[in-house]
């Protein structure tokens, strides 16, 4: 087990506020706070910060640890895995405690649904290593087989909104393909990937096969991709910070796989389930628009778009901006101050520039972090608020006549993550569906997720695909070994 090292009390929870690195608990000489959304003068902790040494540390630890993790069969490394899941669902209400006061997503939430899904990520992806079948047949004269070989040390990087189940949900692979893991969790919500180290250790992974190190992206997450040992790099975050990385990979010719945000249209149509569809809609503010999956563009046929209007805002007004912790509660405060006034700016300039504010606009209490869940009716679809990822509750509202016309504007964005369609029509489901230019697309639902499924983004939205069977070949080198017939015993 790992020395304790520093540790803060949140909650009733004892979180270390060092680096995971070989096995051990690492300090750093310099520290950054970390603050609660729920209450800004609430400083949770001091948290290490690392620095080019820190990452070169991490990578010779998961370098070194690599060899025998990779040596082991799947299903020895399933075994591990399903360790790991265990213990996570016996800390879900510590892990939940802790990621609702470093990001705010709602407590129950998180409780019930989110922090669950951490541990079916390391169960799911162990099985399904284990289960893999290696191609076999015979050509040429030869036979033939295609083997999955494990890559390397895999440097993940995971944004601050729901960080332990996005971690989870990209180390898991890395870890079942036989990889060793560098994770770098964002410096607004470290908390609960920290206790996820804990769990790793209690759960007897080997020194250096999971390893975690925290700091500011510019100064530690440029040294880890940068670092020629590491062979898989998987990144959720922005576009800007992708074409760093991606440069880093290249530099070093190393696989990278990025989901780097939407701009999801929500096509409405005529036949729809208005009552189902306005819902939805109203639905797109939990979380407080932090989800990257959100259907953020309102895109509704003209002929239903009054009647629509009305359900949403009757929906909307069922909304309670509140404390994450209170069960009432269905919109939490945005994570930083920063990320406030980024939302804010794109509202004002949007009001400067001449779009409608059908409703909301500003923010919902002085000295807090909370936004009003906001309408806007753009001039047209070249506004701000329509091209740009705004990652907070803001929707814009368009209206369309025809098929056609609806679809120019669900794809009239640089993004490409997700759509959703509400259309009681097979016919139209499945027409729309498939022109919708996205890496997932629902009809009549949205956010279901299955596992196995790929997972990823057109265009500006992301490189790559994770979930299931994919994630695993991203983590992996895949191999053909060809043996001339007739010629071994």
């Amino acid at each position: 087990m790992a020395k304790q090292g520093n540790r803060v009390d949140v909650d009733g929870v004892s979180v270390s506020t060092d680096h995971y690195i070989g096995g051990e608990r690492v300090s750093s000489p310099q520290t950054f706070e970390d603050r609660s959304p729920l209450d800004w003068s609430w400083k949770l902790a001091d948290i290490a910060r690392g620095d080019a040494a820190t990452a070169a540390a991490a990578v010779t630890a998961a370098a070194g640890a690599f060899p025998a993790w990779a040596a082991l069969a799947p299903a020895q490394r399933a075994e591990y895995l399903e360790r790991l899941a265990r213990l996570i669902e016996a800390k879900v209400d510590d892990l939940a405690t802790v990621e609702c006061r470093d990001m705010a997503m709602l407590e129950e939430s998180l409780r019930l649904r989110v922090i669950a899904r951490g541990a079916r990520n390391f169960r799911a992806y162990g099985e399904l290593a284990a289960a893999y079948e290696e191609r076999d047949w015979e050509s040429n004269n030869t036979r033939n087989r295609v083997m999955r070989m494990p890559a390397g040390p895999a440097v993940i990087i995971t944004p601050w909104n729901a960080p332990f189940m996005l971690s989870t949900w990209k180390c898991a692979p890395a870890l079942a393909a036989g990889n060793t893991v560098i994770l770098k969790p964002a410096e607004w919500s470290p908390l609960s990937c920290s206790l996820l180290a804990d769990l790793v250790d209690e759960a007897g992974f080997p020194p250096g096969v999971f390893n975690i190190v925290q700091g500011i992206g510019e100064e530690l997450g440029a040294a880890l991709v940068g670092d020629a040992r590491v062979r898989r790099i998987s990144f959720t975050g922005s576009p800007e910070t992708a074409k760093h990385i991606g440069r880093a990979a290249a530099g070093n010719i190393v696989p990278f796989t990025a989901e780097l945000g939407g701009k999801g249209p929500l096509l409405v149509f005529d036949d729809a389930d208005l009552d189902a569809a306005a819902q939805k809609a109203a639905a797109q503010f939990d979380d407080s628009g932090q989800v990257c999956l959100a259907g953020t563009r309102l895109l509704v046929q003209e002929s239903i778009s009054e009647a629509f209007l009305e359900k949403f805002h009757a929906w909307t007004d069922q909304h309670v901006l509140g404390d994450s912790r209170d069960p009432a509660t269905t919109i939490s405060p945005v994570i930083h101050p920063d990320h406030l006034a980024n939302i804010a700016g794109f509202v004002d300039r949007a009001r400067a520039a001449g779009d409608e504010i059908v409703r909301g606009g500003k923010v919902f209490k002085e000295g807090g972090l909370w936004y009003e869940p906001t309408l806007i009716r753009p001039q047209s679809n070249d506004s701000e608020v329509v091209q740009k990822e705004i990652f907070g509750p803001v929707l814009t509202f368009q209206t369309f006549g025809t098929e056609d016309e609806g679809l120019a504007l669900a794809n009239g964005t640089d993004y490409g993550l997700s759509g959703t369609v509400y259309t009681q029509s097979a016919e139209r489901a499945n027409r729309v569906g498939r022109a919708v230019r996205a890496g997932t697309v629902w009809v009549n639902c949205f956010l279901v997720r299955d596992l196995t499924a790929p997972f990823g983004g057109f265009g500006i939205s992301g490189i790559g695909r994770e979930g299931g069977d994919y994630a695993l070949d991203f983590h992996s080198e895949l191999k053909t070994l060809q043996v001339l017939e007739g010629s071994t015993g």
